[in-house]
């Protein structure tokens, strides 16, 4: 599997860094290559590392204002003009999403593969990765959104939130029949 991973570049504390270690020694151990934003920095760099030393290899899309912060060396690396079409080759190169801790620009590249599966542009599985409850805000609010009738698809059928790296890569395999 190609799967893209969103995710802080910010250097975090060990709360967040192990799940992402753990999630890039599934991806590794899995032979899967992680799509990634290409950054060499922060916990984007952290799961880099994991995927790389795990046996899975690395296929990163970094944008011309990012490339002082690029990670050499990797399996496969495009330098996008801007963000919009930075975000179009992530999900154009992935067969599934996670998305993990960050800030606004992980939230800006969730919205966009969220807004795609629920247009039907999309059925690619997507995971919200909840690290120590980080999006619980945000889950009560996807919950609100589809109570209220804000999303014409049941929030269930536009994406899956899981707890541990685990169980999220057992749902991404499930969901693609994968090993």
């Amino acid at each position: 599997m190609n799967i893209c991973v969103f995710l802080s570049a910010a250097d975090l504390a060990e709360t967040y860094t192990r799940p992402a270690r753990e999630l890039a020694r599934l991806i590794g151990q899995g032979g899967h290559t992680l799509v990634w934003g290409g950054s060499n920095v922060g916990l984007m760099k952290v799961v880099a590392d994991g995927v790389h030393a795990s046996g899975g290899r690395l296929m990163g899309v970094s944008v011309h204002f990012l490339v002082d912060k690029v990670r050499p060396g990797v399996d496969d690396m495009v330098i996008a003009q801007d963000l919009a079409e930075r975000k179009r080759l992530l999900l154009a190169k992935a067969d599934a999403v996670v998305i993990m801790v960050g800030g606004t620009g992980t939230l800006d590249e969730a919205t966009e593969i969220l807004e795609l599966k629920k247009h039907g542009h999309t059925d690619m599985p997507v995971v919200l990765l909840n690290t120590a409850g980080f999006y619980d805000g945000l889950k009560e609010q996807f919950r609100r959104m589809e109570d209220e009738g804000f999303l014409p698809r049941p929030l269930s059928e536009l994406m899956f939130f899981a707890d541990e790296p685990v169980d999220a890569m057992t749902y991404l395999k499930e969901s693609l029949g994968a090993r």
